[in-house]
């Protein structure tokens, strides 16, 4: 039962407890919750803290902080967990002992607050529970930090700029807060952080609420975070979440089921595919499943063409798909910045600010070695599998670039191996599955210079 006291009034001038936010806290496991192009990672307080975590769509993060206080004070982790259809995840939280604004004090662990959280289509949805245990009402001081910096991936990651673009100040509304960002890309972006019910106060940064709950009864507060304003409530939050859940079962029962007498065996074929799934992002081209979260959820050659074989057995639509993409973003020219040549396959596209600016070349980026052999295994192996003369024959011209490209690489060194040696200093110095600048090496420790065939 949810209690009716919206319209108890609290003091909002009353001064709330004061932040403590170097309060020590363990490192905890991250949890990753995706919907398409729009992911969120979180720990397991359901914090963001501003690190390399946050909630991204199209390779910017469009929130950089997102944290819980309650007294002013982080509240105790009970667990952490994800559905197993990798669509909700949960945060079992407590107090600890709380001071209100009256001097009316909660003992610790009397209140259990649920944080339960999903993404569906670019909007984070969540959940805040409060469920009194004791046996008189308790007024919580609840604080919710956030902020939004529109960070590129590639600055998350590490890379630094020379400069940005213009973040305006915050719009601060009677339950909501709007961020605004005017990239050097031209491109307007913008992050809402709705509340299904006003703050006592509401600052640019933080949220300030005074939750009063009866005696064992509880409360929830709803919010979501997307590119336009909404005023979040019980219904949506079902509605959505029924709607999530339906789109990933139908993801997870397309192809053909596995069943074993096993019972821990079947329970890792269950996590593996709604894993597959979460990954799968469903494109014009047809499904595609992203390398990882978070720094590779994106459409990966090499990631997709090994995922698109290892599934073929039983899905063959998701080799379809990715050799559909591939084929549609294979290389027609030549391009030193892109290490693009004809008939080549993409390695690594991407859609942030930074790609577009093209201050990197991973916007549709060709540094791949093996991509594009691989690309060609894989339709003969799609074929074989599946008899689709009709879609192959639609390849052909792809496939057809795509070897010419490697009997020319061939020809070129005169050994017949397909090498690499990246043509602009912005690019990849290795480009096979090992990929990073001291992959590849002779026996005595030095750093071959190309080209280099891998073998």
């Amino acid at each position: 039962m949810t209690s009716q006291l919206e319209d108890r009034k609290l003091d909002p001038a009353v001064a709330l407890p004061a932040i403590d936010e170097m309060a020590p806290r363990e490192p905890h496991r991250q949890f990753a919750l995706k919907h398409e192009d729009c992911f969120v990672v979180s720990d397991s307080y359901g914090d963001i803290r501003g690190t390399g975590d946050g909630l991204f769509r199209d390779d910017t993060r469009v929130l950089s902080r997102f944290r819980l206080f309650i007294g002013g004070r982080m509240p105790s982790l009970l667990g952490a967990s994800l559905s197993q259809d990798n669509i909700l995840f949960t945060a079992n939280l407590t107090n600890l002992a709380t001071i209100g604004p009256n001097g009316s004090e909660a003992l610790p662990g009397v209140v259990h607050i649920d944080r339960t959280r999903f993404i569906w289509q670019d909007r984070m949805f969540e959940r805040i529970t409060f469920t009194n245990y004791s046996a008189r009402e308790v007024v919580l001081p609840v604080r919710l930090d956030f902020d939004a910096d529109f960070r590129d991936m590639f600055e998350v990651r590490g890379t630094t700029r020379s400069r940005r673009g213009r973040a305006h100040d915050a719009l601060v509304g009677a339950a909501s807060v709007t961020f605004r960002y005017e990239g050097l890309d031209n491109v307007a972006r913008q992050s809402v952080i709705a509340f299904s019910f006003k703050p006592d106060q509401l600052h640019p940064n933080h949220a300030d609420f005074l939750i009063l709950v009866a005696r064992r009864d509880s409360r929830a507060l709803y919010l979501e975070v997307g590119h336009s304003e909404a005023v979040p409530s019980s219904d949506r939050f079902r509605a959505a979440a029924a709607r999530a859940r339906f789109a990933m079962r139908s993801k997870r029962r397309q192809g053909a089921t596995v069943f074993s007498s096993g019972r821990v065996f079947n329970d890792w074929l269950t996590r593996t595919r709604a894993d597959i799934a979460l990954l799968t992002t469903d494109l014009e081209t047809g499904p595609y499943p992203y390398a990882g979260i978070p720094w590779f959820s994106t459409a990966f050659g090499r990631d997709g063409v090994i995922s698109a074989l290892q599934m073929l057995w039983l899905n063959p639509e998701l080799a379809r798909g990715v050799l559909a993409y591939l084929a549609h973003y294979q290389s027609t020219d030549t391009s030193v910045f892109d290490d693009a040549e004809p008939g080549k396959i993409m390695h690594e596209t991407r859609k942030g600010e930074m790609a577009v600016l093209r201050e990197l070349p991973f916007g549709r980026y060709y540094g791949g070695v093996d991509t594009t052999p691989l690309y060609v295994y894989l339709a003969s192996s799609y074929a074989d599998r599946t008899g689709d003369e009709a879609f192959v024959d639609r390849m052909w011209d792809s496939l057809g670039a795509a070897t010419a490209w490697m009997e020319e690489v061939g020809a070129h060194n005169g050994e017949g191996f397909v090498t690499y040696n990246r043509a602009a200093d912005t690019g990849l110095f290795n480009q096979g599955w090992k990929d990073s600048s001291d992959a590849v090496f002779h026996a005595d420790g030095t750093i071959p210079k190309g080209p280099i065939a891998l073998v």
